[in-house]
């Protein structure tokens, strides 16, 4: 009961919406020769076909899609408020893709129009599955450097990254390489460009970005006393905006000086450094095992899960920065303010990371 209240709550706000948007956008008739002339709009139906609908597949076949068909009496164009998007047409047939991933019941408004911008309106609702599909991938299959169509570099001291980390960051293949299926980013302890450690951080930026969907790494974690790996996403707006007004999704971080733990945050204005937004689970046997680590992302929420099994949700809003596009990073930071202090005996660990992908 909720469920449908809160749609019809939503349809209820959207109707109002759309009338005042089609009000201020029509005509007024003063009279009785214009009303001759052009008739009100009336009889509106709309008929609502789901692609691919059958009795064992009742919100469709996955891809999506639906078919309008609208018709009235006394109409010349007609305007579509659909997945929060408002389409102007003339035809009575209209075709739509959902693109969201999963099982939605989303609200259809449709209103009809005279010549004279007089219109009557109508809602309804279709529940429809979006199967998921991947956007973007690195499988880290073939041998050697990684895809530079894919992956570009951050290089330079870490304590320019705003978090007192130690290492510094390359490109090198001795810090980062691909081989016998994996991505490997590696921390070595050695005297490189004034720090005392290397490694690696690699990002999207530039070459990737997206909004909403499911972001998840298959990686098995570093061993060692101030490791501390990452997956995670920045907002594309990051150079004109800066941090935290671009929005930050930690996916996955973990250190080495409290092992088997998987930390999920979200940093934004006002809830940036030590942020409330944030959770653990344990992963037993991170460093031994690979395990998934995904991030679900949609304007409403974002669902963070280890091995597809939930962990926290946090409650998106249109205030967060979380409604616009973010790239992708993968790094593996020695010591810092989250890392803490590295083992004397520390030498090199590795980061080893099976696939990245995005879906829909």
């Amino acid at each position: 009961m909720k469920k449908i209240k809160n749609i019809m709550n939503r349809a209820g706000i959207l109707t109002f919406i759309l009338l005042l948007i089609f009000q201020s956008c029509s005509s007024s008739n003063d009279g009785s020769d214009e009303g001759a002339v052009n008739p009100a709009p009336s009889n509106l139906s709309v008929q609502v076909e789901v692609v691919g609908k059958t009795a064992a597949t009742p919100e469709g076949d996955g891809s999506g899609k639906i078919n309008l068909k609208i018709t009235a009496s006394n109409a010349v164009s007609y305007k579509v408020l659909i997945d929060n998007q408002l389409k102007e047409i003339t035809s009575t047939d209209f075709t739509y893709t959902f693109t969201a991933s999963g099982t939605k019941t989303y609200p259809i408004i449709v209103s009809a129009y005279n010549a004279a911008g007089q219109f009557i309106s109508s809602s309804t609702s279709v529940n429809i599955f979006v199967a998921r599909k991947i956007l973007w991938q690195d499988e880290f299959d073939v041998d050697g450097t990684p895809d530079t169509s894919k992956w570009g570099y951050n290089t330079g001291t870490g304590d320019g990254w705003g978090n007192n980390e130690l290492e510094y960051y390359t490109n090198r293949p001795e810090n980062v390489i691909v081989s016998n299926g994996t991505l490997k980013i590696k921390a070595i302890k050695e005297e490189y460009m004034g720090s005392h450690y290397t490694s690696a951080r690699m990002l999207t930026k530039g070459k990737f970005s997206f909004k909403y969907g499911r972001a998840e790494v298959r990686a098995k974690l570093p061993v060692g006393g101030g490791t501390w790996p990452a997956f995670w996403m920045l907002g594309d707006n990051i150079d004109t905006a800066g941090w935290p007004l671009c929005g930050e999704v930690d996916i996955l971080e973990s250190v080495g000086n409290n092992p088997n733990v998987n930390h999920s945050s979200l940093h934004s204005p006002g809830r940036s450094g030590n942020t409330p937004d944030t959770a653990t689970t344990t992963v037993p046997n991170s460093a031994t095992e690979f395990h998934v680590y995904a991030a679900d992302w949609s304007a409403e929420s974002i669902k963070f899960y280890v091995d597809d099994k939930l962990f926290y949700t946090y409650a998106n809003s249109a205030s967060t920065p979380f409604n616009q596009k973010f790239f992708l990073i993968l790094n593996l930071a020695m010591g810092g303010n989250f890392g803490g202090t590295v083992d004397p005996n520390f030498t090199n660990a590795t980061f080893e990371v099976d696939y990245v992908r995005v879906y829909n």
